[in-house]
């Protein structure tokens, strides 16, 4: 298991994408392709006639791969947007330690594309999982960090044996945009002060089980709509780069058993209108009894939305006997 950071800014989201190469035959992609520009990031694609979007799972599948040098699957617990930062994302791989192979002969285990493992290959338990932290660190990009990685057992599920995830959203409000830190946050041109009060209230609102079909992107392709929201608390931060005196840093803390496709963005899009007094905390709750996405607020964009962590079942992280 890999607890795995990354700025999202330079990359298509976190599953890996492999579209028709339209581009290079100068047509347009297949119905249902993902659609692609000159301008978006990629990787060398190893599939013909493919290419390859520049992807967190794709980047770290191949690290992975080199480090243990077998092609291995690198699933993930959140499928994070275009654009979107994580500090706790949970991703989970199985590779062979066939390097304790005293012959030094091929394994006749065969990989998906039926070729036969190298001499060498995998990774041992002895080795460490320090070692595998620093030696996929090497072959990452300076945008991708894995924090940690600790053996688990073969059937652990880095997706379902999930009971809750943390997010959290923040906005920059002032009348000059941030500098240092604007890829992670949203700016917000705003010259009066913000509603601190009216939004913590409106946050509380969505605490609990509930039918969260106004909140969700159309399309989200989920049978239900229900969700279950744990924590939700809006917090002032500093602001180092103020430049006038009612600039505010907003962030949003939420954590639930699961969310819905922008789900969050757009919690957070409406509970803004709440800060700048545009909506009442107690419109939040008719918002969420009228199931009509129409009746939210904006999708907040990408990069002020960081997955912080993942927690999963009691026993879902014990290593193997």
């Amino acid at each position: 298991m890999l607890l795995i950071a990354y700025e999202g800014t330079g990359f298509c989201g976190w599953q890996r994408q492999e579209p028709p190469d339209a581009l290079a035959k100068e047509q347009p992609p297949e119905p249902g392709a993902m659609p692609y520009k000159h301008t978006t990031p990629m990787i060398e694609s190893r599939r013909d006639g493919r290419v390859a979007l520049r992807t967190v799972q794709g980047v770290v599948e191949r690290a992975v791969s080199d480090v243990v040098r077998h092609e291995v699957e690198v699933m993930g617990a959140s499928r994070t947007d275009s654009g979107v930062h994580a500090r706790g994302q949970v991703a989970a791989f199985t590779c062979h330690p066939l390097d304790e192979n005293p012959t030094g002969r091929e394994s006749p285990t065969l990989l998906a594309a039926d070729k036969p493992l190298q001499p060498g290959a995998g990774w041992p338990v002895a080795r460490g999982v320090d070692r595998l932290t620093m030696a996929i660190n090497s072959r990452l990009p300076a945008d991708v960090l894995v924090r940690s990685a600790q053996r688990v057992r073969p059937e652990f599920d880095p997706i379902s044996d999930v009971i809750s995830k943390a997010y959290s959203y923040t906005f920059h409000l002032s009348r000059s945009r941030p500098l240092f830190d604007r890829a992670t946050v949203t700016h917000i041109w705003r010259d009066s002060p913000i509603n601190l009060d009216a939004m913590h209230a409106a946050a509380g609102l969505l605490v609990g089980e509930h039918d969260f079909a106004s909140f969700a992107a159309t399309g989200h392709g989920r049978l239900s709509t229900v969700r279950t929201v744990h924590r939700c608390t809006v917090t002032r931060l500093p602001v180092s780069e103020a430049t006038d005196a009612n600039a505010a840093r907003i962030r949003i803390d939420i954590a639930g058993s699961g969310f819905l496709w922008n789900m969050v963005r757009i919690i957070a899009g409406t509970l803004l209108q709440v800060g700048l007094n545009q909506r009442t905390a107690d419109d939040v709750r008719t918002i969420l009894l009228s199931k009509d996405r129409t009746k939210a607020g904006p999708t907040a964009g990408p990069e002020g939305l960081c997955l912080e962590s993942i927690t999963y079942r009691d026993g879902a992280l014990d290593e193997p006997a």
